[in-house]
């Protein structure tokens, strides 16, 4: 049972809004369409990665004496906020706070600009009751949040037809997706998982490192898949371009960019509608049109429909049976 937290989409404009509904400034994600290290620096500065893939079902996920990249270091989920995940369907947002829980700390410098983030103050109490608290207590203080968890279900698709707050892991249909994050913290390149049983060092690594080192470990991970697995996706969690753009007076990225929230603002809010009802006052308005047409064109439009139908679903089993399906990923 997933406690209330509903499936959010793998997306900058919905973990941005996120972000800012949370209470956070000067943050915003963009979409990592490539994992070419320089795709990444130039959006310096960069706090830290959101990573999305499947989940894989035929083989043990979670590590006991040690992970398949890196190593657990149980020391730092003491020092660090770490958070085991104790409920379905929050992992995005729990990847998304690993990192800015992290960098909430104005006294830590050792990142430099990508050091520290403005979390709001609903936040930083939250950060400052669970900090001291066993990874495992924290993951549940996050699950029973009330703010975090309408914030994030109210990014959540609307379907009057599925209520996934109360769907069982056994009954889902399909892949599963999960996400995680990385980030240079305190000097480390740090894998933050909350089905893992602590945070999983890559090494020694500074803010300049983080591009390269990062995106290595991303490719080692894709590796392990087989190579017409493509479901994927990368997240990165940067500075507010908004702010670069009024730093240099660049006029240009400035209208890009409050064009690209209005966007993003647009398509959150069809999110939380559902447009049954609308495409049923469509349907019954087109078969009205038929009918009053006569003859044949009723039932001439119904068997256009089902071979349209029969050959959506001839092209999606052959696709199955090559390369992959193309999926929305939700995690």
């Amino acid at each position: 049972m997933s406690g209330g937290w509903n499936t959010i989409e793998s997306d900058a404009g919905v973990f941005t809004d996120l972000l800012t509904n949370l209470g956070v400034k000067g943050v915003q994600f963009e979409e990592l369409l490539s994992l070419e290290p320089d795709a990444l620096a130039q959006l310096h500065p960069v706090y830290g990665v959101i990573f999305l893939f499947k989940y894989p079902t035929n083989e043990p996920y979670r590590g006991t004496d040690k992970p398949l990249d890196g190593t657990f270091d149980y020391d730092a989920s003491e020092r660090l906020f770490f958070a085991h995940q104790t409920i379905q369907n929050a992992c995005g947002t729990q990847a998304l706070l690993s990192v800015l829980l992290n960098k909430a700390d104005p006294s830590v410098s050792q990142e430099g600009d990508a050091g520290y983030i403005d979390i709001g103050d609903k936040l930083r109490d939250f950060r400052e009751f669970t900090i001291a608290l066993p990874a495992e207590i924290r993951g549940e203080a996050l699950s029973n949040s009330e703010l975090i968890r309408d914030t994030h279900n109210s990014f959540a698709r609307s379907s009057p037809f599925i209520d996934e707050t109360q769907r069982r892991p056994d009954e889902e249909d399909g892949d599963a997706f999960h996400f995680i994050a990385y980030s240079p913290i305190g000097g480390t390149l740090y894998e933050l998982d909350g089905l893992q049983p602590a945070p999983i060092s890559h090494g020694a690594c500074t803010q300049e490192d983080f591009p390269q080192k990062v995106m290595d470990v991303l490719q080692r991970r894709i590796a392990r898949y087989d190579a017409s697995e493509i479901r994927f996706n990368l997240l990165a969690m940067i500075r507010d371009l908004r702010i670069r753009a009024r730093e240099f007076a660049d006029e240009d990225l400035l209208a890009s960019e409050e064009r690209k929230r209005e966007a993003w603002r647009f398509e959150n809010a069809l999110r939380r509608h559902n447009f049954v009802g609308f495409a049923g006052e469509i349907l019954k308005g087109v078969v009205s049109a038929k009918l009053v047409a006569g003859g044949s064109a009723y039932d001439d439009w119904v068997n256009q429909g089902k071979k349209k139908m029969e050959k959506r679903a001839a092209e999606q089993r052959a696709r199955k049976g090559g390369e992959g399906e193309d999926v929305e990923m939700q995690g």
